[in-house]
């Protein structure tokens, strides 16, 4: 099945350390200019503040990667932040931690750490979903069918995203590519073929906490 991880909704965590505060903002992008415009708002944001390290993944197969220490011990900072981002396994994704200097000195060691703690509370308070690639297919069917094609597809946990009653029954269903094939046999074969089957077109889908979201400006591969 193809499908990726990423950042529906970005947010912002913050941690202390020995008085030096850690704030963590989150942003979903889709390009390398995307990700420099919220960096560039975050240090007006914070204009004060001695660093805004960050790193960012964005695409697939392969992925870009980048990062910055933006003034800390080199590794310190914008590596650590880019192995939270690996570790949950995401992309189109940048993570900004921006420190306000507290008076004492952490050490190496300590900031990794902070860096790495303040990465993962910016991710936890973002909204993280799997995107999966597949299609809309339109299902039109008599009323008698209506049963056997919804428990068809509520075994193979495919979401319906559109219900219309008229003379017939049409079922808007998002399906992953992997059940394709399977699924239409299964439906024609469950309504002796009476059912008809248009697939409208491709398109990445996700659920999300507002509810299931299509997303067809994402090309497949992308």
């Amino acid at each position: 099945m193809e499908a990726y991880n990423t950042v529906y909704s970005g947010g912002s965590g913050e941690i202390v350390e020995k008085k030096s505060r850690f704030i963590a903002d989150v942003f979903p992008v889709t390009s390398e200019d995307e990700a420099m415009e919220y960096l560039e708002e975050i240090r007006k944001r914070y204009w004060d503040a001695r660093h805004h390290c960050w790193a960012y993944v964005i695409g697939r197969n392969p992925a870009a990667e980048r990062m910055s220490d933006d003034g800390e011990p080199a590794g310190t900072a914008g590596k650590p932040i880019l192995e939270v981002i690996r570790g949950r396994g995401l992309t189109d994704v940048l993570v900004v931690v921006t420190r306000y200097f507290g008076g004492t000195l952490l050490g190496t060691g300590g900031l990794v750490r902070a860096y790495t703690a303040s990465a993962a509370e910016g991710l936890k308070h973002s909204e993280i979903i799997t995107r999966f690639h597949g299609f809309k297919l339109k299902i039109s069917a008599d009323y008698t069918a209506l049963g056997k094609i919804q428990y068809l597809l509520a075994q193979k946990k495919i979401s319906i995203l559109e219900s219309v009653y008229t003379d017939r029954v049409e079922l808007t269903a998002l399906v992953p590519d992997e059940e394709e094939r399977e699924l239409y046999k299964e439906i024609m074969d469950g309504t002796n073929g009476q059912a008809e089957l248009y697939k409208e077109m491709e398109c990445w889908f996700a659920q999300t906490g507002e509810g299931l979201k299509v997303f067809e400006d994402q090309a497949k591969g992308k």
